[in-house]
């Protein structure tokens, strides 16, 4: 009899059926055939936190194949993916084919290759139920928050908005930055420079550091100027000190999850969800040519950084035949995986090192190659040799001022040969010579060329983007591999953070859900109790707790919550939604409200009084009334009252002030032309998940679009017509040609950036 082999994946199954051949019936259940009901909870409490499930619809004749197949087989291989999501896959597998345990086994692949597979096939194990109760120990808790919580929301803010155990955190955080950025008070502060030279024309700079024993810190113009003046009076600057060394950077270790999705996105603005997508597809199996079928990389939901001791061996036998010995170290390179990890799975690599990315560019579609030279790249590089840098540091005095200036150039490139992080964010995280500094010897005499004062600006932390929340996430240790592109899809789809300029920013219902959240339940809300949380499953799978232990203990302090959020969520939610705007109608306070279409104020002396206003908020989120947002000079063509500008679901429109009993309303502009030239102006909208971006308004006749607003500034190198207003957390505020192969950028204040910026 033929063995059967049922793994989740109908990709996953063709490349799998290429290697086993005619001894195995190789079939995909399609993902999960079993779930708890949508419905309701799902979950018996009283029966030790019973899960309920049930056959998803659709999966009957899915599991009668099933069956039927596993009657006729010697032996039955559950594959799905080697985590705990695969392993409830698996069980629930088990539980519906009716044979006997003994003639079931559990297959992991690590990889998808001929080799790999065979070997476990080979080497079976048994289902790991302590995986399983961590997964359903998941799902259960999940189940308790989400359906607990959100019927709360339904009858107290607005149906349809939901709770979630580890989403709700990942808005908090999103919240809590934009409160930092909020309150953050920008202060001016001033550096100096100067300018110096022993023969001309050999120039450099060095900055001052500190005046007498006191590091400079100047905040007012007025002391900058004096101390620029009395350094200007000083005619004797000494070289005191010239340090010379060498620095080594050590490569960085092979991706896991959460690393791999940071560099994609930094790399190519790909999503989280995008990037899983093409990671699963290159380690299912992709066409490498004449049909040839090829896991190409390791499993891509891991947290260890751990490489198996057959791929260390090969890919250093690549690296000395392709580049030779001077870029291979002695011994291997190993690296440790910071915080608890699972380490149950090797970091993400090729899994042939010789399937190098340029014998691969003409049959990978772009994105899948992409993501595989980035991955190919980062592996091998982790076991080439560090770079090494000689550093030079010169310290320069007069008086009580001294100067110091740094410089630093590449001796030995190691694994820079092949990979930087300019592969992964856009900089190569060196500056070069940090100053062309000539030969010095202590004791050596400068002359003055000028000293310079370089006004700047205290900056407020940055917005997360996709890369950044992510990575706050692991730091925190909240979610896992497996969660964070669903973290990050589920907030955008619940409407609780949009983005502009890549950047996440909680939406109003954002901040009043989390506000609302953190006043009833504020254990839940902690991200360290989130974390801990993360840590109990983790020691559930490692058998070292007991999940219905760990569930009883969670929902007694849980219950008690719920009680008290149920008997305050009222006096709560007026709490934290009343503004100090009066009605103008009855003289009550009003309050913030939410509804599907966006928010505005309504009065607190509602059924009495029924008076609602448009409201917006100022950088300091400050609510103010629509009213302020008048537009002079312009009213409404029906009924002769003002217009102003309002903030709808898909962004700002004109509207007249009178709304609903008018209800006159027109798009609202940028004033600027479409790049286009075809006669429309640009108008700034929101899309359905709250990403703001630039439209042309004769669309659909004309299909401009563009995620950052233009700027009609022409291009200095290239000479395209116009160029894109950005803010990045490294690069700041600057301006970036709309030629993708220029990549020339320019600061507002006409400063030219290097095109490596």
């Amino acid at each position: 009899m033929a063995n059967l082999l049922i793994v989740e994946s109908p990709s996953k199954a063709k490349t799998l059926n290429k290697y086993l051949g005619k001894d195995f019936n190789v079939i995909a259940s399609q993902g999960h055939v079993k779930d708890l009901p949508s419905g309701d909870l799902g979950v018996e409490i009283e029966k030790d936190f019973r899960p309920v499930y049930f056959v998803i619809k659709g999966k009957g004749k899915i599991i009668q194949k099933m069956k039927e197949l596993a009657k006729k087989s010697d032996k039955i291989f559950l594959g799905p993916d080697p985590d705990r999501e695969g392993e409830a896959i698996a069980v629930h597998i088990s539980e519906e084919l009716n044979v006997p345990q003994e003639k079931i086994y559990r297959v992991l692949f690590n990889e998808i290759t001929k080799n790999a597979v065979i070997n476990s096939i080979k080497n079976p194990q048994k289902l790991d139920m302590n995986k399983y109760q961590s997964q359903q120990a998941r799902r259960i808790l999940d189940r308790l928050v989400g359906y607990l919580i959100s019927p709360i929301l339904w009858r107290k803010v607005m149906p349809g908005l939901s709770a979630g155990r580890v989403q709700s955190v990942a808005v908090k955080l999103v919240v809590m930055r934009e409160e930092e950025i909020r309150k953050f008070e920008r202060k001016k502060y001033y550096e100096f420079d100067g300018v110096f030279f022993r023969e001309m024309p050999d120039k450099f700079r060095a900055k001052l550091v500190s005046i007498g024993d006191k590091k400079v810190s100047v905040e007012s113009e007025k002391e900058a100027q004096n101390i620029r003046n009395h350094i200007r009076q000083l005619s004797y600057f000494r070289v005191s000190a010239v340090n010379d060394s060498q620095r080594k950077k050590n490569p960085p270790p092979p991706f896991i999850t959460s690393k791999l999705q940071q560099a994609a996105f930094n790399a190519f603005g790909f999503s989280a969800k995008k990037t899983m997508s093409l990671a699963q597809d290159l380690y299912e199996g992709m066409d490498i040519g004449d049909g040839r079928l090829e896991g190409l990389i390791t499993y891509m939901r891991t947290d260890s950084v751990r490489v198996s001791e057959e791929a260390i061996r090969s890919v250093r036998e690549f690296i000395s035949e392709r580049w030779g010995k001077d870029y291979l170290p002695e011994n291997p390179n190993y690296y440790s995986t910071k915080g608890r990890s699972q380490d149950a799975h090797e970091a993400i690599r090729p899994t042939h090192v010789e399937y190098a990315p340029d014998s691969l560019r003409e049959v990978l579609p772009r994105d899948h190659f992409r993501l595989y030279e980035l991955i190919w790249k980062r592996f091998v590089a982790s076991q080439m040799n560090p770079a090494v840098y000689a550093q030079r540091t010169v310290i320069i005095e007069s008086g009580a001022y001294e100067f110091r200036a740094t410089g630093s150039r590449l001796i030995s490139e190691g694994f820079l040969k092949l990979f930087n992080l300019k592969d992964e964010n856009g900089s190569n995280g060196e500056n070069g010579e940090e100053a062309n500094i000539p030969d010095l010897k202590a004791g050596d005499h400068l002359n003055l060329e000028d000293i310079e004062i370089l006004e700047k600006e205290t900056q407020p932390p940055a917005r997360y983007t996709e890369a950044t929340l992510i990575k706050e996430l692991e730091e925190r240790g909240i979610g896992r591999p497996s969660t964070y592109a669903a973290i990050i899809s589920n907030i955008q789809d619940r409407k609780y953070v949009e983005k502009q300029n890549n950047r996440f920013i909680p939406t109003e219902l954002g901040f009043m859900i989390t506000k609302l959240l953190d006043k009833a339940f504020p254990e839940i809300m902690n991200p360290e109790f989130t974390a801990l949380m993360e840590d109990k499953l983790d020691r559930i799978e490692e058998g070292e707790i007991d999940y219905i232990d760990m569930l009883k203990k969670f929902y007694s302090s849980f219950e008690n919550m719920l009680r008290d959020a149920i008997k305050n969520f009222n006096a709560y939610r007026d709490e934290l939604s009343v503004t100090d705007i009066r009605c103008d109608k009855c003289g009550s306070f009003m309050s913030v409200r939410v509804n599907k279409f966006g928010s505005y104020l309504a009065c607190t002396n509602y059924p009495k009084c029924k008076n609602t206003k448009a409201f917006y908020r100022d950088e300091k989120g400050n609510v103010l009334l629509t009213r302020d947002r008048i537009i002079e000079g312009r009213f409404c063509p029906e009924c002769k009252s003002e217009l102003v500008v309002k903030d709808g679901r898909y962004g700002e429109f004109i509207s007249c002030i009178k709304y609903p009993e008018c209800r006159y309303t027109e798009t609202l502009t940028t004033g600027i032309k479409c790049p286009e030239n075809c006669g429309g102006e640009l108008i700034k909208r929101k899309s359905s998940r709250g990403k703001v971006f630039y439209g042309c308004s004769n669309y659909p006749k004309c299909k401009f679009i563009s995620s950052y607003p233009v700027v009609f500034e022409r291009c200095p190198k290239c000479g395209a017509g116009y160029m894109f207003e950005k803010d990045t957390k490294k690069g700041g505020h600057f301006l970036e040609c709309s030629n993708k192969k220029c990549k020339f950028k320019i600061r507002p204040e006409k400063e030219a950036l290097s095109n490596e910026e």
